[in-house]
């Protein structure tokens, strides 16, 4: 059973102090107690009239003359980096702030476009979460894609990962005669294979996204998480096997169809040995994270209990055995799987 609203963990001066010297702690406006300030709001449809779970809101003008050059400061520092003068983002306008009241974040999603040319951007302002932070940064480490955002006291600022939501590609595109089946299921096993080692949890269809580009024979896909308010969380150990949920079964069905048991080993093995070499490069800021998030209490004490029991039945071993943090099982977790006895101690 995952919690519907989690606990939120306040970033502690450890993690800060990481977050620093990393350059993801950034002298940008604490926004996020002034957006939640909204006025008024309404249901936002998608381009083709369906209602969504976003509210378009509204602010006095007065609070939005005040709100709009400090969101463009945003999206500039995220896209260009540090001190990025106004000249380069005079001509971005904010044209519509969205707020989701579900899940744990409660984000506000923030369009942003340019005047030159009416090209439009997205990028995600919610409450700073510390295991949130830690999911990001073990994304950014150990993924085969890197992931930007920035954080200041209580605000956390994410940029837009696009692709088609993956209960989309599921209900819309998994049955086109075009989509390369054999492809799909191949990305589909490595994401679960991925997200089950750095145990972020949750996976279920709506919290992913399929990146679909054309290459010059086929189209590549590449599965890629958009959720991490579930990292290293829940105390359940099927919690952290994609495969299990119920809005993936279509993805499972095709994966056991069109891919053998060996293969589906094979494609294990291979993104094992790609996080390997991932954390390896990465290693001195890998340990660094874990060293942090062993210290920290990123969920109940009874949760680190049961997760430990049932990491300990996956994988028929006891050395989960004696972890009281959500940090060590994860530092332990990433260690046994990965063959990296130099991250875990």
């Amino acid at each position: 059973m995952i919690a519907r609203r989690k606990t939120r963990y306040p970033v502690s001066p450890t993690l800060r102090q990481y977050l620093h010297h990393f350059d993801r702690w950034r002298d940008i406006p604490a926004i996020y107690e002034r957006l939640a300030r909204f006025s008024g709001a309404a249901p936002y449809e998608d381009p083709r009239g369906r209602e969504t779970l976003w509210l378009t809101v509204m602010y006095p003008p007065d609070a939005l003359e005040e709100l709009r050059p400090q969101l463009t400061a945003i999206y500039s520092e995220l896209k260009l980096g540090r001190g990025s003068a106004a000249e380069q983002h005079g001509h971005l306008v904010v044209d519509r702030i969205d707020f989701g009241d579900f899940g744990n974040s409660r984000p506000f999603r923030i369009r942003i476009t340019n005047l030159f040319n009416d090209n439009s951007d997205y990028f995600y302002v919610k409450k700073a979460d510390a295991s949130r932070i830690y999911g990001l940064e073990l994304e950014h480490i150990l993924s085969p894609s890197r992931i930007n955002y920035l954080v200041n006291g209580d605000t956390l600022v994410e940029e837009h990962i696009a692709g088609v939501p993956g209960d989309v590609f599921v209900r819309k595109h998994l049955a086109r005669p075009d989509v390369n089946r054999v492809r799909v299921a191949k990305e589909f096993t490595k994401f679960c294979q991925r997200t089950l080692i750095r145990l972020l949890g949750d996976m279920r269809s709506a919290n992913y996204v399929f990146e679909v580009t054309p290459d010059f024979e086929e189209v590549q896909y590449r599965v890629r998480a958009v959720d991490f308010d579930q990292q290293s969380y829940e105390g359940g150990a099927r919690v952290y096997l994609a495969h299990r949920f119920q809005s993936n079964r279509a993805l499972v069905r095709l994966s056991l169809d069109v891919l053998n048991r060996r293969t589906i080993e094979q494609y294990a093995a291979e993104e094992r040995a790609q996080m390997s070499r991932r954390a390896k490069v990465e290693g001195g800021r890998l340990r660094a994270l874990l060293g942090v998030m062993r210290r920290e209490d990123l969920a109940p004490r009874d949760h680190v209990a049961t997760l430990a029991t049932g990491l300990g039945r996956l994988h028929g071993c006891g050395d989960f055995d004696g972890c009281v943090t959500m940090g060590d099982l994860t530092a332990r977790h990433i260690a046994r799987m990965l063959d990296l006895p130099s991250i875990d101690g």
